[in-house]
């Protein structure tokens, strides 16, 4: 078996062939081992002159054993095109990748999962939005996909592994002995110990930004839908969601303020046909799951009623151009704005979010307030005008 699992690594780290001709091979051919032994002339018949002479060329076997040492490690795996265990979800997306590296659980990539996937620079509502949908589908039953980004994705992990029993797998667009960004390195551990780390790059990799749109068809392709839950125009998170639809997964997305530039990749989104969500319960609807745990918590009546007025304002005519980025602030007042987001906001969760005191929090917003900035609602709300 070491001797197969040395031939899949032996053609999947060959330079200047991808995974497509590597798949071409594997069809014409059979398995790797078949690939080397079938000649010059039969793999130039098939795959061109050139990627016959590549696979003449010696293997790395330094790069090899580290792989197969790597997998040897309690925890590890590497899945191969070829095996039982290869999730079937991949199967069904354009290119599936030929080999799988695996930290964690690989039983988890063929679990039912939702795909939650969002902005990197998230708004605290995004954030808080992303955590609680995670933490109540993955207490319905749900395996949370999602890509271990700064932002909506890290939230959405965190989420689920909230769940005594919550699953999570991250997709990576680095080798998966490698942890990007640095800063969740304690995230990546969890998630390793309770779901799974999976990546189809060779160990080593380091973040290349342009491994990252690729990863997405991954994401797509191990859930049965794609939640977004804030994105920007021209985001990444609607490459995500092009995919899945055009695998035939679902997908959803929920809406925010017409202010906010975060919501109009989902506005858009939903205006072509995505699910518009506002609670939990929707995203159940959507992918009639009954699951395998107690009914999920949905949010609370006051986020679900916030939910049908962002809806409302969404579907409305009216059009608004987004805020200008704020420049020139001092860093308290910048960091009360972004922690106001673009929705009215009372001062209790202000201040939870911003971590001031309610003293130091009331001086920056009536700063705020006298630059016009900012207006008071009734009921001791605050909007960012």
């Amino acid at each position: 078996m070491e001797d197969d699992l040395a031939a899949w690594l032996r053609l999947t780290l060959l330079p200047g062939i991808g995974p497509e001709r590597q798949r071409s091979l594997l069809a014409a051919f059979g398995l790797p081992a078949q690939v080397f032994a079938a000649g010059r002339s039969a793999v130039a018949a098939v795959a061109g002159a050139d990627t016959a002479d590549l696979l003449l060329a010696a293997p790395d076997e330094a790069r090899i054993a580290a792989a197969l040492a790597w997998a040897a490690e309690p925890g590890n795996h590497i899945l191969t095109l070829g095996d039982t265990a290869y999730p079937r979800g991949l199967l069904e997306i354009p290119d599936p990748p030929v080999l799988l590296y695996v930290k964690g659980d690989p039983a988890l990539l063929s679990s039912n999962a939702l795909a939650i996937v969002g902005a990197r620079s998230a708004t605290p509502g995004g954030v808080a939005n992303a955590q609680a949908f995670a933490q109540h589908l993955a207490g319905a039953g749900l395996t949370i996909v999602s890509g271990l980004a700064l932002g909506i994705d890290a939230a959405a992990h965190r989420g689920a592994l909230e769940q005594a029993d919550g699953k999570t797998v991250a997709v990576i667009g680095t080798g998966a002995d490698r942890v990007y960004p640095a800063r969740h390195q304690a995230l990546a551990r969890e998630i390793a110990r309770r779901g799974a780390i999976v990546s189809e790059l060779p160990l080593g990799t380091p973040a290349l930004p342009h491994n990252f749109p690729r990863r997405n068809r991954l994401i797509a392709g191990l859930a049965r839908g794609v939640l977004v839950v804030e994105a920007a125009v021209g985001s990444g998170s609607l490459i995500t969601a092009r995919l899945a639809s055009e695998c035939g997964r679902e997908v959803l997305a929920i809406p925010g303020s017409i202010h906010s530039p975060l919501a109009r990749g989902c506005h858009r989104l939903i205006r072509d046909g995505a699910k518009l969500v506002e609670t939990a319960a929707d995203v159940l609807d959507e992918l009639a799951w009954g699951g395998s745990a107690s009914p999920p918590v949905q949010p609370s009546p006051r986020s679900a009623a916030r939910g049908r007025k962002r809806a409302a304002e969404a579907a409305s005519q009216a059009l608004f151009p987004p805020p200008a980025p704020e420049t020139g602030l001092p860093p308290e007042q910048a960091a009360v704005l972004d922690a106001l987001g673009h929705d009215p906001l009372d001062v209790d969760t202000l201040a939870a979010r911003s971590g001031l005191t309610l003293d130091a929090l009331y001086a920056i917003l009536l700063s705020l307030e006298l630059d016009g900035r900012i207006s008071r609602l009734p009921g001791g709300r605050f909007q960012r005008q």
